[in-house]
């Protein structure tokens, strides 16, 4: 069986203690897990590229106002979601996960998770269903594909204050997407009340921050672990982006083999080589800042060449994230105000029309 339950600080859980190995470059497969990158300021939580949501997940990008808590906010970093639960309503994230799962493979799985002030119940359970079409209702719930809680008391609290589940998954092999949120069959039975506020119907509200999923490299001595091709987890050297180890704050590295069809903002296959190697540089230094920079030649109308140099920044800056890269990231677009060759040239546009990231903090 795959099932592995999740350990919790605030309840009693199944889940072995194993010492973590050096992970120092293990790749996180949930893109966008802290959900830090978005396309612009919204509550929509579809701008966390590339989340999607079932039923209507808030998304935060500050604390709440009227939060007094201790923790209020976000349990690392500003962005984190909120999910709602009630009698016969529930809500899920789901998201494409930056590589299939290897079969045989051990992973493991930890999100950060906080009962919201407001709430008048607390939830028996929360976990993880990995699948390879992605959830559509109950039917396609199986224990063996899932990573679950169970508190045989009470509920998933902790004093309102963020507090980690985690747990081990064995992959069967494909899973593309991972689905978080409550998967009894009935919301109702997992929902205890722990206070009586007027006649409210019954409420559990949660916050869900800082979600990852990585390799469990401790478990693959004890387990024989079968990988078919190399591991997109582990790293060499030709793979990685050549960049200076002294790079500063504000400098810039042009992006070569970068390539859109004339006149659209769709990443070409040939680009994906060169935007992979920035991948893995940016997952081996998690704790850089950068902005994807989008330029065009003068060419035709200036409000067009602004609009298409966004874009494709926008195109590289989510397909990065798709690629499991963690780091917080922005992008912008400058049209054809900032060239570095003459206009007049067929070459000297071609360098113009180009995409760079600039180093916002290291």
């Amino acid at each position: 069986m795959r099932l592995i339950y999740l350990c919790l600080a605030v309840c009693l859980g199944v889940y072995g203690a194993a010492q973590s190995q050096n992970i120092k470059f293990q790749k996180n497969l949930v893109p966008n897990g802290s959900f830090e990158n978005y396309r612009k300021k919204s509550s929509d939580v579809r701008r966390a590229i590339p989340w999607r949501q079932i039923e209507t997940i808030d998304y935060y990008q500050k604390p709440l106002d009227n939060d007094t808590t201790i923790e209020r906010g976000a349990f690392q970093g500003e962005c984190y979601t909120g999910f709602r639960f009630r009698r016969k309503y529930k809500e899920f994230l789901q998201v494409k996960l930056a590589e299939p799962l290897h079969r045989g493979t051990i992973y493991e799985f930890k999100l950060h998770i906080r009962l919201a002030y407001w709430s008048n119940a607390e939830l028996r359970s929360f976990g993880a269903l990995f699948t390879k079409g992605g959830y559509r209702g109950q039917k396609d719930v199986y224990k063996g594909s899932m990573v679950d809680t169970l508190c045989q008391k009470g509920g998933l609290q902790n004093g309102f204050r963020w507090f980690e589940i985690k747990g081990f998954y064995k992959a069967d092999g494909g899973e593309k997407y991972l689905t978080i949120g409550n998967f009894a069959p009935v919301i109702n039975k997992e929902l205890y009340r722990i206070k009586t506020i007027g006649f409210r119907v019954k409420e559990a509200y949660y916050f869900v921050d800082d979600i990852s999923l990585k390799r469990a490299p401790q478990f693959e001595e004890k387990v024989k672990v079968v990988i078919v091709g190399p591991s997109k987890t582990d790293y060499d050297e030709d793979s990685v982006l050549k960049v200076s180890e002294n790079i500063k704050v504000g400098e810039k590295v042009s992006l070569s083999n970068i390539f859109f069809e004339n006149g659209k903002y769709y990443l070409l296959p040939e680009s994906f080589a060169e935007l992979n190697k920035l991948s893995q540089y940016l997952i081996r230094h998690p704790e850089i800042e950068i902005r994807i920079n989008g330029h065009s030649d003068n060419s035709g109308f200036a409000f067009k060449n602004q609009r298409i140099s966004e874009l494709r920044a926008r195109e590289v800056f989510e397909y990065l994230i798709k690629k499991g890269v963690q780091n917080k990231m922005y992008f912008k677009g400058f049209g054809s105000s900032m060239p570095i060759a003459e206009n007049n040239t067929e070459s000297g546009r071609a360098k113009n029309r180009r995409v760079e990231f600039e180093i916002i903090k290291n």
